[in-house]
């Protein structure tokens, strides 16, 4: 972050913020934030539902959406959650999930968290999976002191 923000180095671990706590609010989410490139180089945001598992966000999208366009032409996104309290900013990139034992399994999470079940078989939904290689995370309340970085890759 900026040297303008204010931040100085942690004077111990337990200044900066663990993974394991973006990781909780990442799975306890019900709405996640996605941004994926354009054709003309522009962002393009939308909010998402989605499952947090083994360190990755699964989502589905119809095939012809505009999202699912840019993924498949540029694989790079970032993820965010929507409070700006306990904030947490990811970034990485996207693929297609083919495995059917994960498409199945993305299927039962998914109505398990939101009461409907996903078609991912239904040959017009695409279920993504985005991987994280860094992040960012701060608390609102105890700002700058908890900004905290990962590197995930």
């Amino acid at each position: 972050m900026p040297t303008s923000y204010g931040l100085e180095p942690a004077k111990a671990d337990t200044d900066l913020l663990p993974w394991s706590w973006a990781e909780e609010r990442l799975a306890l989410a019900r709405n996640y934030w996605l941004a994926t490139v354009g054709t003309d180089g522009r962002p393009h945001v939308v909010p998402i539902w989605g499952i947090w598992r083994d360190g990755q966000l699964l989502f589905g999208t119809a095939m012809s959406s505009r999202k699912a366009r840019n993924m498949r032409r540029s694989t790079a996104a970032a993820v965010h959650l929507e409070s700006g309290d306990e904030v947490v900013i990811l970034e990485g990139n996207t693929d297609e999930v083919v495995e059917p034992a994960a498409l199945a399994r993305f299927a039962e999470t998914y109505q398990a968290k939101y009461a409907v079940r996903p078609q991912v078989d239904d040959g017009e939904t695409v279920i993504f999976r985005f991987t994280p290689a860094k992040g960012m995370g701060w608390r609102e309340a105890d700002f700058p002191t908890s900004a905290t970085s990962w590197d995930l890759s």
